[in-house]
């Protein structure tokens, strides 16, 4: 059985939490040519069919007026669900005879709930450490050696590891201390990425411990650490936008060259703001250029009219997926044009 839910827009803003400065909205609109039905594909994410209906994808909290405890948790839009329009009363309004709640499914056959954003582009960081202190690395189990004192290792290459005492942890995950997150507004260091270099299979324990290198990302060497694997942590949070205003920037694209690099679409970057600031995973922040300050050439030198304030222009949209106390990693779900280091990042 497929079970029908119609979508409503309510012209309201979403209370969180007691916040008192909230952030004004426009009425919320949906598209002129929004479906009046859509069935759910696999596939599907909550992002992409908000996209559907409505240009403000991170709305998506006034679309079902979920309450604060739903948006952390909506499972419950499912492959074979029919999404309706309510388009009879010709106005955007709630209609308060539909209740959007969990269901129990009643099939028999367990069916997996769509997902917020494509899992796939953000599963590799969802059960790695990513930023560490200094030292957070430094009382990890580390390489000492390799099989017949290669250098560098590859896939099913045996290395010899000291520092895990009695661990029997199965499967664990190898690192290399990387560059420091550096906050470019204050120039503080936040704390260091932590580069994932790959998987390892424990072979034997012991002091030195025999492990197996059974999945690489690339050249693992005496020195590289590792930690045990941990599970992974899906993301099902509703987009949602913080309730407050949030003023950050893009500290650094995860897989790019200092900071000349460019962020396409469902690229992974770095936030100089974390949950200190109030972001939590779901929140969803619109990316603008830095404003410029021009001179007006058709005016003379020392006009005072001389020089003009140039606006950044937005560039898209990013999702936040994994939030540490200073420093958020969010992926570009929207985007017209490329993202740079620097870019603000501030509440949609």
């Amino acid at each position: 059985m497929k079970f029908i839910t119609t979508i409503v827009f309510a012209l309201f803003t979403l209370m969180a939490g007691g916040v008192s400065a909230q952030v004004p909205k426009s009425p919320l609109a949906f598209k002129p040519d929004a479906p009046d039905r859509y069935t759910v594909v696999r596939g599907d994410t909550l992002w992409g069919i908000a996209a559907r209906f409505t240009d403000s994808p991170w709305r998506w909290p006034e679309i079902w007026n979920l309450n604060k405890d739903q948006i952390k948790n909506p499972h419950w839009i499912y492959p074979g669900d029919v999404i309706v329009l309510d388009r009879s009363r010709g106005q955007l309004a709630l209609d308060n005879t539909v209740k959007l709640s969990p269901r129990i499914r009643a099939e028999g056959i367990a069916r997996e709930a769509i997902p917020s954003i494509p899992p796939n582009a953000i599963e590799p960081f969802l059960n790695r450490p990513l930023v560490v202190e200094p030292d957070g690395l430094d009382r990890a189990p580390h390489i000492v050696a390799a099989e017949e004192s290669r250098v560098i290792l590859g896939n099913g290459g045996v290395a010899y590891v000291r520092g895990m005492g009695d661990s029997k942890a199965p499967s664990w995950m190898l690192y290399r201390l990387g560059d420091a997150l550096v906050d470019p507004d204050s120039n503080t260091t936040l704390g260091y990425e932590a580069i994932y270099l790959g998987t390892a299979r424990l072979d034997r324990p012991g002091e030195p411990a025999k492990v197996v290198l059974t999945s690489v990302t690339r050249e693992v060497g005496a020195g590289d650490r590792l930690i045990p694997a941990g599970d992974l942590q899906i993301v099902n949070y509703a987009p949602h936008a913080p309730a407050t205003q949030v003023n950050g920037r893009v500290m650094s694209i995860y897989g790019g060259v200092g900071k000349v690099g460019e962020a396409g679409l469902h690229s992974v970057i770095t936030l100089n703001r974390g949950k200190a600031d109030g972001l939590e995973v779901g929140h969803v922040l619109a990316l603008y250029g830095d404003s410029m300050t021009v001179t007006d050439r058709t005016r003379t030198k020392g006009d005072p009219d001389a020089m003009v304030a140039v606006p950044g222009e937005r560039k898209g949209l990013v999702f936040v997926f994994r939030v540490f106390d200073r420093v958020s990693y969010a992926i570009v779900m929207q985007l017209q044009s490329p993202v740079r280091v620097r870019d603000l990042a501030k509440t949609p």
